[in-house]
């Protein structure tokens, strides 16, 4: 004699797609809508990289004139490698560049190439001799 089991299937409470769906289009319209709030926050915490790298330029241009007497125009002088922007495959989001350098004084800008906001601007920051970075353009 064959006996019958009864197979009960536990059923596993879960989410339905159309239930998942409409919990990402509702993010997603959160999110269109707090973007615009949070773009002036991104490009401040952007601009820090700037501020570090031209700081950095300028504790070793400060090295290079007390053993030089001198500023430089050359950033293999000063022994400073520019770290590579996100254009040629790196991390950065700035490019480097020394303006000028006499026996005085310096400048060095930090260029972005990143439109962080999107609004066709580049933010540009400069430093000199005082060793306090400025902001130029504004993005």
């Amino acid at each position: 004699m064959m006996i019958m089991r009864k197979i009960q299937l536990n059923k596993v409470k879960a989410f339905n797609l159309q239930e998942m769906l409409l919990v990402l289009a509702i993010i997603g319209i959160l999110l269109l809508i707090a973007l615009p709030n949070f773009l002036p926050l991104i490009a401040q915490t952007k601009a820090q990289e700037a501020k570090i790298q031209l700081k950095t330029i300028s504790n070793m241009q400060t090295q290079y004139r007390y053993l030089n007497s001198k500023y430089s125009i050359d950033f293999t002088e000063i022994n400073y490698e520019a770290p590579k922007t996100v254009k040629t495959g790196g991390t950065a989001n700035y490019a480097y560049e020394i303006l000028e350098a006499t026996v005085s004084n310096f400048k060095a800008r930090a260029t972005a190439v990143v439109d962080f906001d999107g609004d066709g601007v580049f933010n540009v920051w400069e430093i000199d001799e005082n060793g306090s970075p400025k902001q130029i353009v504004k993005d």
